[in-house]
């Protein structure tokens, strides 16, 4: 078994442990806010137009009704938790597509700036909407940073995504990205590698697209994730993943975008200057996330929100946070996640680890560090811990994995969420 494969295996043991949060009926209590500190703020959109087979993030099907109502309960719980003496800096809207419905997201936008002094937006889209007005109007609300979710110039790969008849093929996509080029601090590109059908020269096509045409301030390159439960299906649709291509795909997208100019903000984010990312877990130890289908994390528990439409909007109704799992984490896996995100950016700083932990993270945390070093996946620089060649890849299949814990998790939950709604009245 390979260095990459065996701690894989040893993390997925431990993300199993770590995601098993169970569900309340009535909700649960989400710590006091720290009146000290400002918190990073998630907000969850579920809708989408089109359900791609890949994706394992909680979303349903769109429905311009449901849709409205589900804004409305989102700007109720946004104002629940300020005067619940919360206070945030950045607001990243995520999803599902949040831009299904743009009045209403402008709405929740302008809510959020009204209550709180917010230095960075990020707003999530699809590529049919940067055209018409959407995209100015996001600029002029304030959104800093726009993440379009590309996946692949192919139109082969889109149409097996289910993706090319509503987006667009890959030719209007990187037409509607340029014109949109400019127009905000960042313009992010999401996209994904080692599909089953993908070629070394249809990923080398998508590079050469993104940095030689499009010209993309960001990237961010996902391995492609699912759920064990949704693998089989995703299989019919698209075929068989290859896990042993992963390495090599990888490494030819950190050497083209590397020799093109941009730096890594994480394992798979590349960007051309200084600016937000996606994995504001890197930076940002503490988030709350609101909306149904949301994760937060704070004060050293995790917390899941009902992927319920209907009972998010009971519980948000009834005064409470859509919040209904929790899981309080060990200080050793406390240190084991700081561990985790910190890396994931491509360093950690172990006098600052040591302040947060009271001394002790790298004593009780030697086994992992150890390990790390004897597999060649991080080197000290003073007292900076930094990824190899070698552990940045090795990230990548750890982050595959913990995106995948979660993952599994997001599965039960959509499962509990099918039963609760056959059991609501009519």
């Amino acid at each position: 078994m390979t260095a990459d494969a065996l701690i894989a295996n040893l993390a997925r043991r431990f993300y199993r442990h770590v995601m098993t949060l169970p569900e309340t009926t009535e909700g649960v209590q989400l710590p006091a806010a720290d009146v000290a500190k400002t918190y990073l703020l998630y907000l969850h959109v579920p809708f989408c137009a089109v359900l791609c087979p890949f994706c394992t993030f909680h979303r349903v099907k769109f429905m311009h009704s449901s849709a409205q109502s589900y804004f409305a309960s989102l700007r109720q719980e946004i104002e629940m938790v300020t005067r619940d003496g919360f206070r945030f800096d950045e607001l990243y809207v995520g999803g599902g597509t949040p831009t299904v419905l743009p009045d209403d997201l402008l709405a929740t936008i302008e809510l959020a700036r009204s209550l709180h002094t917010l230095h960075a937006i990020s707003v999530e889209t699809n590529p049919d909407h940067l055209a018409g007005d959407g995209v100015p109007r996001l600029r002029d609300a304030g959104v800093n940073r726009l993440s379009v979710g590309v996946q692949s110039f192919d139109d082969e790969l889109l149409g097996e995504m289910q993706r090319l008849e509503k987006y667009g093929s890959g030719a209007e996509i990187r037409e509607r990205l340029k014109k949109s080029n400019g127009t905000f601090d960042t313009l992010n590109v999401d996209m994904i590698f080692n599909f089953p059908h993908q070629t070394e020269v249809s990923l080398r096509r998508d590079l050469d697209i993104l940095v030689d045409d499009v010209g993309a301030d960001q990237v961010s390159w996902y391995p492609l994730m699912t759920a064990d439960v949704t693998q089989d299906a995703m299989q019919v649709k698209m075929g068989q993943v290859e896990y042993s291509r992963e390495p090599q795909f990888y490494a030819i997208i950190v050497e083209r975008m590397i020799a093109a100019g941009y730096s890594r903000n994480s394992a798979w984010c590349f960007s051309r200057r200084t600016g937000m990312a996606d994995e504001y877990i890197v930076n940002r130890e503490e988030y709350l996330g609101l909306g149904s289908g949301a994760f937060s994390y704070l004060n050293g528990t995790l917390f899941a929100s009902t992927f319920s439409i209907g009972r998010y909007q009971e519980l948000v109704g009834a005064g409470k946070t859509g919040a209904v799992r929790d899981r309080p984490l060990s200080e050793r896996d406390q240190m084991r996640y700081y561990l985790l995100m910190r890396l994931f950016g491509g360093s950690l700083d172990c006098t600052r680890a040591e302040t947060r932990f009271d001394g002790g993270f790298r004593r009780k945390l030697w086994p992992e560090i150890k390990a790390l070093q004897t597999f060649g996946a991080i080197r000290t620089s003073g007292d900076t811990l930094q990824l190899t060649e070698t552990g940045y890849y090795l990230w990548v299949t750890l982050m595959r994995e913990f995106f995948t814990g979660i993952n599994n998790l997001r599965e039960q939950m959509r499962q509990q969420a099918h039963a609760d709604d056959r059991a609501a009245p009519n």
